[in-house]
Parts: structure tokens; sequence; C-alpha cells
């Protein structure tokens, strides 16, 4: 049994409500009757469907589930900081091209980078966040935002668009050691965020049932949820708890970028994600380039941790070449 959870308290942007703009669940995995299991009721992401005696490597889908296809078809996906009410129709033919072919690629993306959704990516960013190493604050860009976003557009279609190094911090982690935290700049966080929409249309159809941290209207509970189902009405002898250590300081960037092309065929969105991924950090005054990693903290993280990790666990490498770019 898989559960991927993170600590959302270590970004940067708003947790997402539930699905329609709704506050979310309320169902805590107390006892046996949170929200997702009540008289078997489920809420597309605990589906117990097959019988007790399938393979195990099939039990894990089986119990956690997918997405019910009515569900996607309506809304489209976003990263689990985006609010919901942001949701672009634009996307939803994306989504289900993704749905239909899992192979497909998708040459054309950027365009869904509109000074409309970076508008509401700004908006979804949190108001009080520390600023990054431009010094500039969410209320501070809000005077002349129509301006500024118009500008951002410009310079993210034209290629012009840097991204600036990370300024580093740190944060004490329960066991006394320090979390090295990345804070972008603001224009990075709105130009990851509105691009992490774009992508997570289409990886939203590729991650698999079992996967909760950082998915739209998944989380902790969800997946405590699904555990509770597994143990209770499936034959389970074991339960592994597991952590990767420095899992994002350690994403080795040129499989990270192959991973990515297999479904992203936009040089431009590549070229965004190159840059967010080499534009290093800010500490003491000192810049230092970034080899491996990708900043805990920074708004694309999340989504570019969760593809590196099912592209590795997909068995990726196998038809890649022996060694990266």
């Amino acid at each position: 049994m898989h559960a991927w959870t993170f600590f959302v308290g270590t970004w940067e942007i708003q947790v997402t409500p539930g699905a329609e703009g709704t506050a979310g669940r309320s169902g805590r995995a107390k006892g046996p009757t949170p929200d997702a299991n009540v008289t078997w009721k489920s809420d597309d992401r605990v589906v117990p469907r097959k019988p007790a005696n399938e393979a195990a490597g099939a039990v894990e889908e089986s119990v956690e589930g997918r997405r019910s296809a009515e569900g996607n078809a309506t809304q489209d996906a976003a990263p689990r900081t985006q609010s919901r009410t942001g949701a672009s129709i634009g996307l939803r033919g994306v989504r289900e091209a993704a749905r239909r072919d899992r192979r497909a690629r998708f040459t054309a993306l950027l365009h869904h980078v509109t000074v409309d959704r970076l508008r509401r990516s700004f908006l979804a960013l949190a108001r009080g966040a520390a600023p990054g190493v431009d010094g500039v604050t969410w209320r501070e860009y809000r005077e002349g935002l129509d301006e500024r976003l118009v500008n951002l557009h410009d310079r993210v279609h034209r290629g012009s668009y840097w991204a600036q190094p990370s300024r580093r911090t740190y944060i004490p982690k329960p066991d006394g050691r320090q979390r090295p935290l990345g804070i972008a700049a603001l224009e990075d966080k709105i130009v990851q965020h509105a691009v992490g929409e774009v992508l997570s249309a289409i990886y939203e159809e590729d991650f698999r049932g079992f996967s909760y941290g950082f998915r739209p209207g998944r989380g902790q509970h969800d997946a405590l949820d699904a555990l509770w189902v597994g143990l209770v009405h499936r034959r389970v002898s074991w339960v592994l708890d597991a952590d990767i250590r420095g899992f994002f300081d350690a994403l080795d960037h040129g499989w990270l970028l192959r991973f990515l092309e297999h479904r992203i065929g936009d040089r431009r969105i590549l070229r965004l994600v190159r840059k967010w991924l080499r534009a290093g950090v800010l500490e003491d005054g000192r810049r230092s380039r970034s080899e491996r990693g990708t900043p805990q903290g920074a708004v694309i993280s999340p989504l570019l941790a969760n593809v590196y990790r099912m592209s590795s666990c997909n068995g990726a490498l196998a038809s890649c070449s022996s060694s990266p770019p």
C-alpha cells in the first residue's frame, strides 16, 4: 500500500479547496466511517471494486482507484495549490487527449499560458509569503497588476523571461535537522503556477490512483481513508512506511527533462522548466548554480517530483538511452 504524502506547510501557496470550490473533506479517518467510506459511497479516491483474491500488484489500484471518467471530463486538472474556481475550459481538450492516448506528445502548450491564467495564478499565491531575491511582495505586485501581467506574458512568449535564483532559507525538522527551502521571486511563482496548471491537465491522467501527494482534491486524509479500506477489507499483512532522504534535492535534471519529453513536445515549455532548474539559489549573498534537485518551496517542484517518481516507477529508464543528456 503506497501513500505518498507531503507536508503542505513548507510550500508558499494556498491549499486547494475541495472540488467545485467546496471547503474540502470533513472525514479525518478517525474511525470506520470517514466521508469516502460511508455506506461505500466513494468520492472516486477509494473504490474497492475487484475480488479479494486478485494479484497483489493490482490490489493497490483497486483499493484507491482512479477518479471516474465523468468527474474528469467536467473539470480541469490543476496543481493542488490552485483555486478550483479558476479552472480553464481551454485545457479540457488537452486532458481528454491525454486520457485517450497515453503515448501522445503535446507540441503546442504555451498558448494556454494566457494573461488571464497568469492573473489567476497570481491570485492563488499566498498573500503574506516571504519575498524572494527580487524583494517584491504580493501586495506590491498587485499595484499596476494588469500592466505587469501583460509585460510578463509578453516576455514568456518571446523567450526573454529569465528565472531568478531562489532565496535560500531553512526551517527546523522534527529530528533537529534543518530543511532547506527555496523562495522563488514572485514572477517565477506566477509563471510556475500557470505552467503547472497546463502540465497537470496531462499528468493527472497518468498519475496512479494510489498517489496522493500534491494532487488536486487529494491529501493525507484521502490516503488514510484508502489505507483503512485496505486494512479492513483486504488481506493486508504489512504496511510499509518509507521515505526517500533528500528526494527533492537529488532529482537528476537530465533524467527529469527526459521524462518530461515523453509527454511534452513543446520546446518552449521544456525551456521554462530548464530555466527554473538551473536558476540556482542565493544564500548569504552568494549564488550557486543548481546541478541537481528542484527547490523545496518552489511552486512547480511538487509536480516535477511526481512526474519523476511516476516515470521511474513505470520503468521509463528502460526506454531511454543508457545515460541522461
